[in-house]
């Protein structure tokens, strides 16, 4: 059976709460609604972005539930199923495929800084307890076990994955994958601090899992086109520099801070984070405010509030 294809922007969306910290599921069509209306290939729901590790098991299934009642087709809906060990991952992947997944993005499991050879393992083992297509998120700063292009290009010749999103600032990392033609998507990281995101284009990615796309989602789809031609190479460099301190700014505070304090600002229905993670305020806020004025997105994509008006 041939690999599914992901390709462009990977949208990792934040967790909309009500007032009352409920999840906000009229955000969430909205939201995933604005993502199809401009240009997002895939949507990751609940990963690092998502506040995943604030969700309680009962809260995770409501959300894949939930909207996966409001998938179009235009859209593939990834989730994030990463558990705290092995057993409890294979438990939500068998969850997510039951309740209408196009798929699911893993991580080594947080906090417990797995040895590479025990983290290549597990990912190999819930790998074959599912036949969900499966995305791997080498994300050593958040869970402290970084996998080598080895044991990737090993992981990968399993048929369940289909994309690798890299989080380190190794280029080469990201070259080796690709040149090893693994048959996944080869994606990385937006932040500008990392520094993949032209390196990767230009190597032969296949897009980015992103997240400044929660608020630019028509840039980020841009930024986020395989170099076929020469043209695109160039259309990506304007508008790479172009939103440049948009990137910036949305790893200007711990995921997803930034990002979703602008998006409330703005008037999407982004809702307060949970705590203890609050949201930004004073000059940190209005440098995002002014970012995005700057930029003519308040123009481009319709916002008029308040905030804005008055930074």
């Amino acid at each position: 059976m041939s690999k599914m294809k992901v390709e462009g922007s990977f949208v990792a969306l934040i967790t909309p709460f009500n007032q009352d910290g409920t999840t906000d599921f009229g955000a969430f069509r909205t939201l995933l609604k604005f993502q199809e209306n401009h240009g997002t290939g895939a949507v990751l729901i609940m990963g690092s972005t998502g506040e995943v590790s604030m969700l309680s098991q009962q809260e995770r299934q409501a959300i894949i539930v939930e909207t996966a009642k409001m998938k179009t087709g235009r859209m593939k809906f990834f989730y994030g199923c990463t558990g705290n060990n092995t057993e409890t991952t294979k438990d939500y992947l068998r969850f997510a495929k039951a309740n209408g997944a196009d798929g699911a993005i893993l991580a080594a499991p947080s906090y417990i800084c797995g040895l590479e050879s025990d983290i290549e393992d597990y990912f190999l083992e819930v790998a074959d307890a599912t036949d969900l297509p499966l995305g791997l998120y080498n994300n050593p700063p958040r869970v402290k076990t970084d996998l080598h292009w080895d044991n990737l290009i090993r992981i990968f010749k399993h048929p369940n994955y289909v994309v690798h999103k890299e989080s380190t600032t190794r280029v080469g990392q990201v070259a080796q994958v690709l040149r090893a033609n693994t048959d996944v998507a080869v994606m990385c990281c937006d932040s500008p601090n990392l520094g993949l995101l032209v390196p990767t284009m230009s190597l032969g990615g296949h897009g980015t899992a992103n997240m400044t796309g929660n608020i630019a989602p028509s840039e980020m789809a841009a930024l986020s086109t395989p170099w076929t031609t020469p043209d695109i190479s160039v259309s990506f460099r304007a508008t790479y520099l172009h939103i440049l301190s948009l990137l910036h700014f949305s790893y200007s505070a711990i995921n997803p801070v930034a990002i979703k304090s602008l998006m409330k600002a703005v008037g999407l229905p982004a809702g307060e984070l949970r705590k203890p993670l609050k949201g930004l305020e004073g000059e940190a806020l209005l440098k995002g405010l002014r970012i995005i004025k700057e930029l003519g997105l308040d123009e481009k994509y319709g916002w008029r509030s308040a905030a804005l008006q008055s930074c």
